[in-house]
């Protein structure tokens, strides 16, 4: 399995025989200025999202005619992007599994919010929402944009993911101190990738406070494009 950061809470996740492109913001995320969004996108498979603000949506239905790759979501989030030229996947919802190839992806709740802005007003896009990737013998809890939830018991406890990608920037999600205590309280994980964070001066900037929260486990900061193989 290879992870690469596209910056924020975007990932391309090479698993299996798939290339699952998570949120993938391309677009006016600052961290992939200057990179190569052809590298970043080439290949995808599948584009999974996990709610509908402009940072995770706004580039999908650009992407998913680049790439030709379908896009999978929530219920309502998925029919609007199918109607604004998202090439269809599957609308689905918490607690559905789906299989593309070799690979299983369950949608798991968060807690947060999600909409699109419409003119001048905020719509509602259906419930926030994570994933379990599971593939190659491994599995893996993408939180999507959360807090701390009560939902993280039985996550974990069914699930029994061994890596975690969380959103940990703090203001709009976790901080790091928030994501350690999920992560020991909820998961038994051997791996740790914060995201959601270096993004903008009110997240945080380092995972110092994550990694000295959780002894024990391999925290990795996560540098854009460079693969981070499991």
């Amino acid at each position: 399995m290879n992870i690469l950061w596209l910056g924020h809470g975007s990932f391309r996740i090479e698993i299996g025989d798939q290339i699952l492109l998570i949120d993938p913001w391309i677009n006016g995320n600052p961290m992939m200025e200057g990179q190569d969004s052809e590298a970043a996108l080439a290949g995808a498979t599948q584009i999974l999202v996990t709610h509908g603000h402009f940072d995770h949506t706004q580039d999908i239905v650009e992407v998913s005619e680049r790439t030709g790759a379908p896009v999978t979501a929530i219920y309502e989030l998925a029919h609007y992007l199918f109607s604004k030229g998202a090439k269809e996947g599957h609308a689905f919802n918490k607690g559905g599994t789906l299989t593309f190839g070799d690979v299983s992806v369950n949608m798991v709740p968060a807690s947060h919010s999600s909409s699109i802005k419409v003119g001048d007003r905020a719509v509602y896009m259906g419930a926030e929402i994570g994933f379990i990737i599971r593939g190659e013998g491994k599995t893996l809890y993408f939180s999507g944009d959360t807090t701390v939830m009560a939902d993280m018991g039985w996550i974990g406890d069914y699930y029994k993911p061994d890596i975690g990608i969380l959103s940990a920037g703090g203001y709009y999600t976790m901080d790091m101190t928030l994501a350690a205590y999920a992560a020991k309280t909820y998961f038994d994980f051997k791996t740790v990738i914060p995201c959601h964070y270096r993004t903008f001066p009110a997240l945080e900037q380092s995972a110092e406070k994550l990694a000295s929260g959780l002894p024990g486990v391999d925290v990795i900061e996560p540098q854009v494009l460079q693969p981070i193989t499991l």
